[in-house]
């Protein structure tokens, strides 16, 4: 009996990858537990597990007395004699206890909380070996998907890849394997929730950390990254040695590198720019393929204009503006891409002869005079105007002097075929 249990208990170590010490404690408590249950939780109670052994020792300490008024402390000085001959009156003894004597129901409690006690120190083992690897690439194994979420088994612990942190192209499947880097671990009832994410710009960077060795071995840094997942993504490398090209590098050899990552997030269009720490010309890589010929720079609103040719216009905004959105995420600069006809128009209409306040649309009165009296008097005078000056006019809040500013500049943008400006709808009527 005794080589069972040691040997059930080198199991549990075993499989749940729990320490002995800990199982042989744990077991204690809970025999002491369902023995305290069985005799009235009497406080003289002892267990004691062999480890070497496995035998199981439990034992009460009870007083001789002469008259018992509480059987589960005391013992008859008769009774005492029978465990030890030399027993007297007002002396201690320790009276050994067979599991036998629990009963089912002791026993099956005592097995309730060892297993739970067990599958308590398992959760935690797994949170402390999970909690500080947020932003690791894990590979699992689909296990389920239910309501648009993925249980995904790792190995020694379970995650879960929300439906919002999946690439929405893509198809799950049970069995398959899959990639993802660990988003946040976090404690629950259930035990550690440990969540996933295919979306994060993170997973990027540890892909190309695999990838190419030099990004590991931290010689090429990814400065800056800007992604639409499943769609588009640009990242910006720079190289601390000037013999390695960032961008060669992360391409590889007939482009083997960066395909293995292209492949892996479902043909995620990937564009690696060289990074640079002047704005101009970071804005300018960022915008590839498209070529800019101008750059119209507005640090106070850290903002651009980009001028590109006339048939680049398309290239440079991309498919649903993904290109001009994903350059200015990269470079934190809000830009403003016109063709090269547009610009020169623009320009034009603003040096041509000023338009007078009053002829704005779309503004009241009371702002018009306003703007006078602070010195604005024409529409190119706004459309100029610093953001945090215009602010300061009494009853003009930032969402105000956004909405004049941006008023006054589509006043003076000249019309696209097809479409009227503020300006030629005035004309018109």
């Amino acid at each position: 009996m005794s080589s069972e249990i040691l040997e059930a208990l080198q199991q549990i170590t075993k499989d749940k990858n729990i320490e002995m010490e800990y199982v042989i404690e744990t077991l204690e408590s809970s025999l002491l537990l369902a023995a305290k249950k069985k005799f009235g939780n009497a406080v003289n109670l002892k267990v004691k597990v062999d480890l070497k052994t496995g035998e199981i020792k439990i034992s009460a300490t009870k007083k001789i007395v002469d008259k018992i008024t509480d059987p589960n402390l005391e013992i008859s000085l008769e009774e005492a004699k029978k465990i030890e001959k030399e027993a007297e009156l007002g002396q201690e003894i320790i009276i050994p206890i067979g599991v036998e004597e629990f009963g089912r129901n002791a026993i099956l409690t005592a097995k309730q909380i060892l297993t739970q006690k067990v599958r308590e120190a398992e959760r935690e083992k797994i949170y402390e070996e999970y909690k500080d690897r947020a932003g690791e690439l894990v590979t699992g194994t689909i296990q389920q998907v239910e309501k648009g979420n993925i249980l995904v088994n790792l190995g020694k612990a379970e995650a879960i890849l929300p439906l919002k942190e999946q690439i929405q192209k893509e198809k799950y499947r049970q069995g398959n394997r899959i990639r993802a880097c660990i988003l946040n671990v976090e404690k629950s009832a259930k035990g550690p929730s440990i969540v996933l994410s295919r979306v994060s710009p993170i997973l990027l960077v540890r892909l190309f950390e695999l990838e190419v060795p030099e990004i590991y071995e931290r010689i090429i840094e990814i400065k800056a990254i800007a992604r639409e997942p499943g769609e588009r993504s640009k990242i910006a490398v720079s190289s601390i040695d000037d013999r390695i090209d960032p961008v060669g590098a992360c391409v590889g050899v007939k482009g083997v590198r960066v395909q293995s990552i292209v492949r892996e997030l479902s043909n995620e269009r990937i564009d690696i720019v060289p990074w640079s720490a002047i704005p101009e010309n970071f804005v300018t890589r960022a915008l590839a393929p498209a070529k800019t010929i101008k750059l119209d720079v507005y640090p106070d609103e850290k903002s651009m204009v980009a001028v590109v040719e006339d048939d680049k216009l398309s290239l440079a905004i991309g498919k649903g503006g993904q290109n001009a959105k994903l350059a200015s995420k990269l470079t934190g600069w809000k830009i403003n891409i016109l063709s090269e006809t547009d610009y020169k128009a623009q320009k034009k209409l603003e040096t041509g002869p000023e338009i007078v306040i009053t002829e704005l649309q779309g503004v009241g009165e009371k702002i018009k005079e306003k703007l006078l009296s602070a010195g604005i008097d024409s529409v190119q005078d706004l459309a100029k105007t610093n953001l945090k000056e215009l602010m300061k006019i009494e009853g003009v809040g930032e969402k105000k002097a956004r909405s004049l500013i941006e008023s006054a500049k589509r006043y003076l943008t000249p019309a696209q075929p097809g479409k009227t400006n503020e300006r030629s709808k005035k004309i018109e009527q």
